[in-house]
């Protein structure tokens, strides 16, 4: 059976250029970056080579780059690694009701080493507004986190809006840009961010691979130490095979992105037009009234359960929540942020869509999913 991957939220096929950047990583330069004779020092150069492709594609200095093992640690260290450079100044941070687990979940980590968390609420739509962000700002509070766009809904965020209510307060601004780096334009000047993370296996590069970039100037304090590699921030040596690929597939993104964006609106719309004219009004779109990624439709069918929706069409590769949300009859944290329960909530799915995915493909999973739909409902 053919699969129809439509799930490149999650993660995404490493790009055939990428591939071919890789393959001599694999074998032939094999050297540690840290080392001083010629073998290291082409790992370095090959590091630092990708350092720059990832900062053209970002819009900021070489210097402002650390690579990390993917977009958890990166978040990780923007959250705890500024909390534990900056104890004198404050104890709290910000962060939104919808971010992905990673962020989630550092929070959470560092309110039980005795700092105080506050999530920020989004509204119906999705969007967490700077004037929420302003509400929730505290005398004590060191820094905001708002992803740039939601991973589940696809909303986009106003990171502007609330970069400017940050730092008229004097606090930092982390954006986890994991979603949108490589799919809409993401420069950290125009974002006016401070930190933002970025992950190489959703930008059609490798896994085991991200960056954080730091705004100059900031201080981070470091959550591994070691040979003092990335500057000191995080130690360990250099995973070269994968920071090549990273460096290559921001290249190749950067060069891709306003092109791809308009054939990814089309194949997104392509899938909700036909959805909602076999549904009907009982088909309900999150965040379709607000600017949401180009690629992703999440949308709730009535009456059913999408897990089970997707048992009865095994073709799909869909996000349905997980297993554990379906089973449990749970809504997934941001659907339950945004007041999604119930029946709703169970029968929510997501399409994501990439460089890969065909119109018949879409045609074949609106397809699929009625006739599911139909035998359920």
């Amino acid at each position: 059976m053919r699969q129809i991957y439509l799930d490149y939220n999650a993660t995404q096929p490493i790009a055939p250029a990428v591939q071919q950047a890789l393959l001599p990583f694999l074998a032939e330069h094999y050297g540690d970056p840290g080392s001083n004779h010629a073998i290291g020092k082409a790992a370095l150069e090959a590091v630092e080579d990708a350092r720059g492709r990832v900062a053209a594609h970002l819009g900021a200095d070489r210097d402002e780059i650390v690579f990390t093992s993917g977009g958890t640690e990166s978040n990780h260290l923007a959250l705890v690694g500024t909390l534990l450079a900056r104890e004198n100044d404050g104890g709290h941070v910000l962060i939104s009701a919808i971010e992905h687990e990673s962020v989630a979940g550092a929070a959470r980590m560092v309110e039980r080493g005795g700092y105080e968390v506050t999530f920020i609420p989004a509204n119906s739509q999705g969007i967490v507004t700077a004037a929420a962000v302003r509400q929730a700002l505290r005398p004590n509070t060191v820094l905001v986190s708002v992803m740039h766009a939601n991973h589940e809904l696809g909303t986009i965020q106003p990171i502007k809006q609330i970069a400017a209510v940050c730092h008229e307060a004097n606090v930092l601004l982390h954006t986890d840009a994991s979603q949108t780096a490589g799919r809409i334009r993401t420069q950290v000047d125009e974002l006016e961010v401070d930190l933002l993370t970025l992950t190489g296996h959703k930008l059609y590069g490798p896994k085991g691979v991200g960056a954080l970039y730091v705004r100059q100037g900031i201080t981070l304090e470091a959550l591994q130490s070691g040979g003092g590699q990335e500057n000191g921030v995080r130690g360990g040596t250099e995973n070269v095979f994968g920071i090549v690929g990273l460096g290559k597939a921001c290249e190749l993104v950067h060069h891709s992105y306003e092109e791809a964006l308009s054939r990814m609106e089309m194949l997104r719309n392509r899938f909700e037009v036909q959805l909602q004219e076999a549904v009907g009004d009982g088909l309900v779109i999150h965040g379709q009234l607000v600017e949401r990624l180009p690629n992703t439709s999440c949308l709730s069918f009535p009456g059913v359960q999408a897990y089970e929706m997707l048992q009865r069409a095994p073709e799909l590769c869909l996000w349905t929540g997980s297993t554990g949300y379906a089973t449990a009859n749970r809504a997934s944290a941001t659907l339950a942020a945004i007041g999604v329960t119930g029946e709703v909530a169970q029968g929510t799915l997501r399409m994501s869509a990439g460089w890969y995915t065909t119109e018949e493909e879409i045609d074949r999973a609106v397809s699929l999913l009625l006739e599911a739909w139909e035998a359920l409902k």
